[in-house]
């Protein structure tokens, strides 16, 4: 299936559910027109603010699509420096750069296209086991195998007659 095909619920390659071993949850509030508030359930946790691009928000904060790339490179770099560490590697510095390619499906609607990581490890002194870190490392990222493996989002909607509706 190439970028552009579009799916359905059923193409999509899920394995059978496995038990959930823990849960979280978040609150996002519409602040003025395209910008949301996140509230996170950790009171350390600060609030996040999101925007969509002009024309249609104010540009104020980054999007969705940004904080997914966010997450993508985050949930790469950590995996890449606990495999290290495990390893007895020792990383002086990680930088990491993620670049986006939006595309659109044969509906014309915007999609993520692809996630481009590159990973930037500055490290001195010996490094035994790397090639066995590198095998393994982006297995241990949640975000990036459940976003190539697909992810089941299920989508209910409250309305305020107190009726509600289940999407896709």
């Amino acid at each position: 299936m190439n970028a552009t095909s579009a799916r359905s619920p059923s193409d999509v390659p899920f394995a059978a559910p496995n038990p959930a071993v823990a849960r979280f949850s978040l609150t996002v509030e519409q602040v003025d027109g395209f910008e949301f508030r996140v509230r996170f359930d950790k009171d350390q946790y600060e609030d996040l603010i999101l925007d969509e691009p002009a024309p249609l928000g104010g540009d104020r904060a980054p999007n969705a699509a940004r904080i997914l790339a966010a997450a993508v490179g985050n949930c790469l770099s950590a995996s890449l420096v606990f495999c290290l560490k495990r390893s007895g590697i020792a990383l002086d510095h990680l930088d990491s750069d993620v670049e986006v390619e939006l595309v659109r499906n044969p509906e014309k609607r915007l999609r993520i296209g692809h996630v481009d990581v590159t990973l930037h490890p500055r490290m001195t002194g010996e490094r035994p086991n790397i090639v066995a870190c590198m095998d393994k490392f982006e297995d241990f990222c949640v975000v990036t195998q459940s976003v190539r493996q697909g992810l089941d989002v299920r989508v209910r909607v409250d309305w305020p007659s107190g009726q509600s509706s289940e999407t896709k």
